[in-house]
């Protein structure tokens, strides 16, 4: 009888099985995990945008820094910081994504939720990670008062746009609007 599985496969069968845990402190690396991390060595982020690790073996959850430096924008000169929390269906489910920096805006609200349509329905896993930092950058260059989550934002950009870019400068200077106080961003 000819042995097609001996000891040597055993062997490498373990060192492949060694290897494939070291990444992730022992536990074998979902799909997810495989894909990110193919994503973001092949990210190229522009020099406005910074990623961070807060938590050193842990790719799923990350940071993004993005200061808005197109003068066309509202938000020109501040900067946003942004958590990813990439779920364990991904590329099937899309990344949650938080604003850590309070904003007034009509597709970001007070408690920092984000409303970007591929986060939601319009998400297909042949989206990545790049897809949605842009679409993050694109917020702050066509905020959209159609699809809303701050709703008193949007209809004031909708029906009054300059006061809507005055109360957006107010809240970068730190000053009060519609009794909701922000932080000083420029």
């Amino acid at each position: 009888m000819i042995k097609i599985f001996g000891p040597k496969a055993s062997k490498r069968e373990e060192e492949e099985k060694k290897n494939s845990g070291e990444a992730t402190g022992g536990r074998r690396r979902t799909a997810g995990e495989i894909r990110l991390q193919k994503e973001i060595s092949e990210l190229d982020l522009p020099a406005n945008t910074a990623i961070d690790f807060p938590h050193e073996n842990d790719i799923m959850n990350f940071d993004i820094t993005l200061r808005v430096d197109d003068r066309s924008s509202l938000w020109c000169g501040a900067s946003y910081h942004f958590t990813f929390s990439v779920p364990g269906g991904y590329p099937h489910d899309p990344p949650r994504v938080h604003c850590n920096t309070k904003i007034y805006h009509p597709n970001i609200d007070l408690r920092g939720n984000v409303c970007l349509n591929i986060l939601r329905a319009d998400w297909k896993p042949v989206l990545c990670i790049s897809a949605v930092i842009l679409g993050l950058q694109f917020l702050f260059l066509e905020p959209n008062p159609n699809d809303p989550l701050n709703q008193e934002a949007a209809e004031l950009m909708r029906n009054n746009p300059t006061r809507f870019a005055e109360n957006v400068r107010k809240s970068l200077r730190g000053q009060n609007v519609d009794g909701e106080s922000f932080p000083r961003l420029i």
